[in-house]
């Protein structure tokens, strides 16, 4: 399956707005990246054992994603002038390390090592300088050369390369360690990704053998660090890729699916207590004076679900893409440029573009900065942050897609994509949509002459009848309707969309559609923690949405009416009087 990614979908509104934000303002910051690339330069990581050197790989791969869709030849100049500053920060070894020669592999640096793979080789999918490539491609083998030299049977053993979580923070090198083995073809690689799948991901588990064990659910497991582990599965799947070997496809699956019934909010993201598995599909309702739901566990979950739906085509991803992103992905964006609170000192620190953590009961955004250190100059850095960018720029990568029998329409939108029709000639699709406060789509086909086109149309897991042209659609996934289209040709798709109740230990929540409602005490006239009583089909009124609203409706209680609006756009104030939200409401 393809990916739109050379300059062939731009869209209009949230999922547009969300990716120029984060571009003009974090990812053309130079003088960001030469705070991240001097990590290295300056071995910072080497004082405390810390994960600087996870920023520049992070970031890199969400400029990279956020360089395909917007196609801004600026963003592009800065990531190519940081990339090759990066390279010359590799030292005589063919290390590029935040740590030094006399304490590696210890604390963070194969997390930090495998960032370093990671964003480097994202680079080169858009790089347009072939000797730059090769010179890439030729660091990255040097890097993980050194690697291989010191660590696997006989050697270093990678589960004693970190103190933290049975080290599966090392173990996630797998998944670049692949794509290099894709990329060069080098055995070694793929021997070295086999050693690390031996060694089960974890020196407290094997997490492999659990997952296809498929007794435990992920909070149950003897290592529930939600990012980490996700990060390792992804490593499967990448494995499966290039060996076939299905059970490895399997493992990640069911793991993701358990994570899927267990841990994941109604906002789509994981780990009420931090960023840890803990069975958050039913704590979720529970007071939260700590962390909780991290902005990096969203991403990877976005990540690895956009992952899964380029391996099968099961639209339940997508779905799953489309709840985090509209919930809690863009909720995380501080577009209001609050100040934010670091944990430890309580001081508030100067804005950064995403925010930590996601409250869900009666609580307030901006409570910390994940992954919070401190850099030699002064300035700070947090994960969140450098990984943000990634999530946000996927989800209108992955709205339109198409392989060589099939466009699939995976998001409505306002906008264009250019595709191939099976005779190779160029179609243009015009999309007109305000989802999601409107729920209905055009999509005008441009064409020179008449075209043979197979669409296949997604029809959210939240959706119960679907209209396309008139007719209602019952069935799961996709509708797939194909014919000769000329020039003007329209299809018209409608999800009709209800107001829905959700109960979970004594409280109620609503949605409409992916999006999740929410009340807001900047908003409501209304004391939100006052108990409501509502039916399971109340009566309700769709208002006009105010600024930076998706969604704002008007719901019948018994006991008075309540104002609901989407979940992204309550609190962002978070520093004024008024900002405490909720999604879960006290019933008792």
């Amino acid at each position: 399956m393809k990916r739109l990614y050379e300059n062939s979908i731009k869209t209009k509104g949230i999922m547009d707005k969300a990716v120029w934000f984060v571009i003009n303002n974090q990812l053309k910051d130079k003088s960001a990246w030469e705070t991240y690339i001097n990590v290295f330069a300056n071995s910072e990581d080497a004082q405390d054992e810390r994960w600087r050197g996870e920023y520049f790989g992070k970031q890199m791969r969400g400029a990279c994603y956020a360089y395909m869709y917007a196609q801004d030849e600026e963003l592009y100049d800065v990531l190519t002038w940081a990339s090759e500053r990066l390279l010359e920060t590799q030292d005589e070894f063919g290390r590029i390390s935040t740590y030094t020669t006399e304490n590696e592999f210890c604390g963070w640096d194969m997390w930090c090592r495998k960032y370093v793979l990671t964003g480097l080789q994202h680079y080169l999918r858009i790089c347009k300088d072939e000797k730059l490539k090769e010179k890439i491609l030729m660091a990255c083998c040097r890097h993980l050369d050194y690697i291989i030299d010191k660590i696997g049977d006989g050697k270093i053993e990678i589960s004693t390369t970190s103190k933290w979580w049975g080290a599966v923070n090392s173990s996630t090198i797998l998944e670049p360690t692949v794509e290099l083995y894709k990329m060069t073809q080098h055995e070694r690689y793929l021997d070295f990704a086999k050693y690390i799948i031996s060694r089960g991901g974890s020196s407290d588990c094997n997490l492999v053998k659990l997952a296809l064990e498929n007794k435990l659910m992920p909070y149950q497991y003897p290592v529930t660090k939600a990012y980490e582990m996700m990060s390792f599965y992804e490593g499967l799947l990448a494995y499966y890729e290039v060996t076939g070997e299905r059970l490895y496809f399997d493992a990640a699956d069911r793991f993701f699916e358990a994570v899927a019934k267990s841990d994941i909010t109604i906002i789509g993201c994981s780990g009420c207590t931090h960023e840890l598995f803990d069975h958050s599909a039913i704590r979720q309702t529970e007071p939260a004076d700590n962390i909780m739901q991290e902005t990096c566990v969203t991403v990877t979950w976005i990540r690895v679900m956009a992952r899964m739906y380029l391996l099968t085509q099961d639209a339940k991803y997508i779905d799953r893409i489309e709840q985090s992103g509209y919930n809690a992905l863009y909720g995380s964006l501080n577009t209001k440029s609050c100040k934010q609170l670091e944990l430890e000192s309580r001081e508030y620190l100067q804005p950064k573009t995403f925010d930590s953590y996601s409250p869900l009961y009666m609580n307030t955004r901006g409570r910390g900065v994940g992954g919070y250190l401190k850099f030699l100059n002064g300035e700070y850095g947090g994960c969140c942050v450098a990984i943000g960018a990634c999530g946000i720029s996927l989800i209108p990568l992955t709205a339109v897609m198409y392989d060589e029998k099939n466009i699939y329409i995976n998001q409505q939108f306002n906008g264009e994509v250019v595709v191939e029709d099976v005779d190779g000639q160029e179609i243009k699709l015009e999309f007109t949509s305000d989802y999601p406060t409107k729920t209905t789509c055009k999509v005008t086909v441009r064409c020179e002459k008449e075209s043979s086109l197979y669409f296949k149309i997604r029809k959210p897991g939240w959706c119960e009848t679907m209209i396309v042209n008139g007719e209602s659609i019952q069935s799961e996934g996709y509708f797939k309707i194909s014919g000769r289209y000329q020039d003007g040709d329209e299809i018209v798709f409608t999800w009709p969309v209800t107001l829905k109740v959700h109960r979970l230990s004594e409280k109620v929540a609503f949605t409409y559609g992916a999006i999740t409602l929410a009340c807001d005490t900047a908003k409501s006239e209304r004391d939100i923690k006052a108990p409501v009583i509502v039916s399971d089909e109340p009566a309700y009124q769709v208002l006009v949405p105010e600024k930076d609203e998706l969604v704002r409706i008007e719901c019948d209680t018994y006991n008075g009416k309540i104002l609901l609006t989407d979940y992204q756009s309550c609190g962002k104030d978070w520093l004024s009087e008024k900002n405490i939200i909720t999604v879960w409401l006290n019933t008792k």
